[in-house]
């Protein structure tokens, strides 16, 4: 179970990746990120924000993956760590005050929440 959960957080993880290429290459997205505070396609500081999603979400994926014995054999820190931005990223998803992002935003990042504590608490 646990590789499983791992591997479907990774694959969870490059989704998300490519919507942040989506946005950063211009998608009209803005109501579905970042608090909803842009209609259209997101400002550059709003690109820029995408851009630096990326690597961290690189580094979440890989860090769990590492955890559950897949590929990678990084320290057991990281994957605490990926849990940690992980919940921080569920809180705001369910908090943000555009309902659009909500809608989309907060059951993804609630099913990364679950799969990435499944690997770390198994």
């Amino acid at each position: 179970m646990i590789p499983g959960a791992a591997i479907l957080y990774a694959v969870i993880c490059t989704g998300v990746i490519a919507f942040q290429f989506c946005l950063i290459a211009g998608a009209p997205w803005g109501r579905l990120t970042q608090g909803g505070q842009h209609a259209g396609a997101l400002p550059a500081s709003g690109r820029v924000i995408a851009a630096i999603s990326v690597p961290l979400l690189v580094f979440m994926a890989a860090s769990t993956l590492s955890a559950a014995d897949i590929g990678l054999n990084w320290p057991r820190w990281t994957s605490w760590t990926a849990l940690g931005i992980q919940s921080l990223s569920t809180l705001l998803n369910w908090i943000t005050p555009s309902r659009p992002e909500r809608l989309l935003w907060a059951p993804v990042t609630s099913v990364m929440l679950a799969l990435v504590l499944l690997v770390n608490f198994a």
